[in-house]
């Protein structure tokens, strides 16, 4: 597999059908291009997309015994979009496990799944490429966690340079997670992205909810060490990331006095940082016996010594661990312990470092100005700045720890509407180019634009007066307001001005003061 999936793991979904006793879950569980209002699975339920994203079609999958979130899709054909941007409501400071879902089925007519990539908020998560799953018949899904910085939290795909036809989503789910979870993590700087989680000992299904609180899936894994079950139960709630209790009911093994060693994930990781967290738990029933000590190694590197499994079970973690290629795990017993190693389950994430975000001011300001026009851009969704290869359509940006809105160039691109009042909050805008469309309204107060130098308002329909207070902009010296609706006299500030350049005739009703 090439190195733009591992920077998210690729996991598998078996496509056929089966039952799902699943309760509601804290969040949003997405069924992307569904026309249903809902869509029950089991007890599952999946929602439309519609009033998350205004991008984008809808396509169905004609494929026997699919889940029904495969069978329907949205994609988005526009080349011009810098993104497509789902944009979801959450709670500020919450932690969150985001779980992308795509099957292809060849929606368009074509025999290959297009590769893109996905980005949440204003950092580029991962490329998608599902072409390999796809050929062996498998849907596909990508894993995140990650802390909303602000009320609404955007999921965007977006074309790279191997992109050759639309890119799509199956489905968007977007889970609450408790504050204890992975919680040695620095999420104002980083996101983990899910590589592998896993359930030893199982050649079963994989596990969900209800076993799982969160719809984690932890998939079976087993390899040609021998397989044992537990006689006995964990409590979830005793462990930081609330494993379920089912991913306990089985271990792999060595015999008395034998390493174990397991190559798990099994592909080859890129060289950086990872999250690990591994599960313990004596098989045996509950006795004054019943445990056993052993020391966990990764690639040769001490992880934990001396670690004692007992049939309450351990976790144990590593915040920052580096890996690279293919991973070995050796258990190593400790010296006369009558029974050998054993563990049950896993999980690694890759630290992803956050692109940083535009200053909140600068976002809310601009979603509401998208609000007031018809028919913006379509990629004016998600954040406005970044990733910078992705800023919304004649939209600029500075660079720093908060970006911030320089440049908004919206010239002869058809909308119409009216310019928000939130347009005053751009306080690092320079330009404000808008000619050429059906604007109308009037113009807002503009006084806390310090930095405005260009201002082209012309061939709209705006109407009232022109603001006296853009007399107030030192550094603004361009301004053309031909062919509105505007009446009243020139503000004669403005005329005093012999720095400045304003246009505002042919087509209004207005004159110089006399």
């Amino acid at each position: 597999m090439s190195l733009s999936i591992f920077l998210l793991w690729l996991l598998n979904i078996p496509l056929l059908t089966h039952s799902l006793a699943v309760p509601d879950v804290r969040g949003y569980l997405i069924n992307c291009g569904g026309g249903e209002s809902e869509l029950d699975m089991g007890s599952l339920k999946y929602i439309t997309d519609e009033g998350f994203t205004s991008a984008g079609n809808r396509s169905s999958v004609n494929h026997p015994n699919l889940l029904p979130i495969l069978s329907t899709l949205r994609y988005f054909p526009d080349a011009s979009a810098r993104k497509y941007c789902y944009v979801i409501p959450v709670i500020k400071g919450g932690k969150y496990l985001v779980r992308t879902v795509y099957y292809y089925g060849g929606f368009d007519g074509g025999k290959e799944p297009p590769v893109f990539d996905q980005i949440v908020d204003g950092t580029k998560w991962s490329t998608v490429n599902t072409t390999e799953d796809y050929a062996s018949g498998l849907s596909s899904y990508y894993e995140l966690v990650v802390v909303a910085m602000w009320k609404m939290l955007s999921v965007c795909l977006a074309r790279n340079e191997r992109t050759v036809s639309s890119p799509f989503i199956s489905a968007l789910e977007v889970v609450f997670l408790e504050d204890s979870m992975y919680n040695t993590t620095n999420f104002g700087m980083y996101a983990l992205s899910t590589v592998a989680r896993s359930n030893f000992g199982s050649d079963g299904d994989l596990i969900c909810y209800p076993d799982d609180q969160f719809n984690r899936l932890w998939q079976p894994f087993k390899d040609h060490n021998p397989a044992v079950t537990s006689h006995s139960s964990v409590t979830s709630s005793d462990f930081w990331n609330l494993p379920p209790a089912k991913s306990f009911e089985n271990a792999i093994t060595a015999s008395r006095g034998k390493e174990l060693r397991m190559r798990w994930p099994p592909g080859n990781l890129p060289e950086t940082s990872y999250y690990i967290s591994l599960y313990f738990q004596d098989n045996r029933t509950p006795s004054p016996q019943s445990w056993r000590v052993f020391t966990v190694s990764l690639n040769g590197k001490n992880f934990y010594t001396d670690l004692n499994a007992t049939t309450s079970g351990v976790t144990v973690y590593a915040a920052r661990w580096p890996l690279s290629g293919q991973t070995e795990i050796v258990l190593t017993p400790a010296d006369g312990m009558p029974v050998g190693p054993l563990i049950n389950a896993g999980e690694i994430y890759q630290i992803l470092p956050l692109g940083g975000r535009t200053l909140a001011r600068d976002a809310l300001a601009m979603d509401e100005l998208a609000r007031n026009l018809n028919n913006p851009p379509s990629d004016w969704s998600g954040d406005p700045c970044l990733p910078k290869e992705n800023s919304w359509t004649g939209v600029t940006c500075s660079s720093g720890k908060f970006s911030r809105i320089v440049t908004i160039d919206l010239s002869n691109v058809g909308i119409s509407g009216s310019i928000s009042s939130s347009i005053a909050k751009l306080t690092a805008l320079t330009h404000l180019w808008l000619g050429g469309n059906r604007l109308s309204g009037t113009i807002p107060d503009m006084s806390s634009l310090k930095t405005l130098r260009t201002l082209h308002l012309e061939n709209n329909k705006f109407e009232g007066q022109i603001p006296e207070s853009l007399a107030q902009l030192a550094k603004l010296h361009e301004i053309f307001l031909q062919y509105n609706n505007l009446y009243g006299e020139i503000p004669p500030a403005l005329l005093r001005r012999k720095d400045m350049f304003i246009q505002v005739f042919p087509g209004n009703n207005v004159k110089k003061p006399a």
